[in-house]
């Protein structure tokens, strides 16, 4: 336990004074009276408050030794702690681009990708696992960590709305998207590294072309699990018009021979999920992955520790003042 503020207790030196005050008031006003002889007394016992007669005293001293010691503030000590787990080190990089909208997969594509990948993050807490998402640019919601919950409310956030809003351009960049992922992954020591990427489209924007990004990740090791989410032929898409929303039947068009191509080159799976339920299976299948050791660091944090000390110093008032107003009043 440390102190925010251990300057007050420089006040405990007035503790001193106070009890040499005391015992010399205590010296001056003690009431005597003088007999000839103590022997009629010698048979009378000590009353029991004799000896509770300097109790309201030490009660006052404890209640200002603990007023002072919370007004220090004392609070839990902040550690690192270092412990060994058995994990990988995992990307997450998903689509956000408007089409994952469409309504095949319940309630829509971006939800139910949402809804698993949380599943997924949840059964493996000894992972390492970051989030890129990706448009028709990329960038990184999430570093890797083993922070899930932190996680978790990022992945909660994760929108379609990012282009209209004019934050990203829409697209689906999958090249832009691997890459922003091989990045955070390039100079992990896990011996495993995965990137997991799902679309539900084919490349269109974007300075690096999938199969490239394929190669720099094949180039370091990292395996890549890609998904297509969509089902056949037509989806059910939410359409803004003015006033409302129109539903239309838009086309799936998931490049399934590029995203073959990226899992083959980099010794991973592609895996395709026309529904929710496929798509849990395909996260159960990847949930076999193989683990290896982490070294983790955890921040224990600080928290403030003077509410006893303040309860036990108002108490040690009420105590003193009882005593004083009651079997120990004196009367002058």
């Amino acid at each position: 336990m440390n102190f925010y503020s251990p300057l007050y207790f420089i006040l405990l030196v007035l503790l001193v004074p106070y009890i040499i005050w005391y015992v010399l008031r205590w010296r001056r006003s003690h009431p005597v009276l003088q007999v000839s002889s103590t022997y009629a007394f010698q048979g009378v016992r000590r009353s029991w408050k004799e000896y509770l007669i300097h109790a309201p005293f030490l009660l006052r001293l404890l209640c200002i030794v603990l007023a002072i010691i919370a007004l220090a503030r004392p609070q839990t000590t902040n550690n690192w702690k270092k412990t060994d787990v058995e994990g990988i080190d995992i990307m997450l990089c998903m689509d956000v681009s408007t089409s994952m909208l469409a309504e095949d997969l319940r309630p829509n594509r971006v939800k139910a990708a949402r809804e698993v990948a949380i599943e997924f993050i949840s059964g493996r807490p000894n992972d390492n696992i970051g989030l890129t998402l990706f448009a028709g640019e990329a960038y990184t919601q999430c570093p890797m960590t083993v922070d899930h919950a932190v996680l978790i409310n990022m992945l909660q956030g994760m929108q379609c709305d990012m282009t209209a809003k004019g934050m990203i351009e829409d697209g689906t960049a999958i090249g832009m998207g691997l890459a922003s992922a091989v990045a955070r992954l390039k100079d992990s020591k896990a011996k495993s590294k995965v990137i997991i990427l799902l679309t539900d489209g084919s490349n269109n924007r974007g300075d690096i072309s999938p199969l490239t990004a394929a190669e720099i990740a094949q180039s370091f090791g990292i395996r890549v699990y890609t998904i297509g989410v969509g089902t056949n032929g037509l989806a059910r898409y939410p359409m803004p018009v003015a006033g409302g929303v129109q539903y239309v039947q838009i086309p799936v068009e998931i490049d399934a021979k590029t995203l073959q191509s990226i899992a083959q080159k980099t010794d991973g799976e592609y895996y395709r999920a026309k529904d929710t339920k496929a798509l849990h299976e395909v996260y159960r299948e990847i949930d076999k992955l193989e683990k290896t050791k982490l070294n983790v660091k955890k921040f224990t944090k600080r928290y403030e520790a003077f509410v006893p000390f303040a309860l036990g110093a108002i108490l040690a008032l009420l105590l003193e003042l009882l005593l004083r107003f009651t079997i120990l009043k004196r009367i002058p």
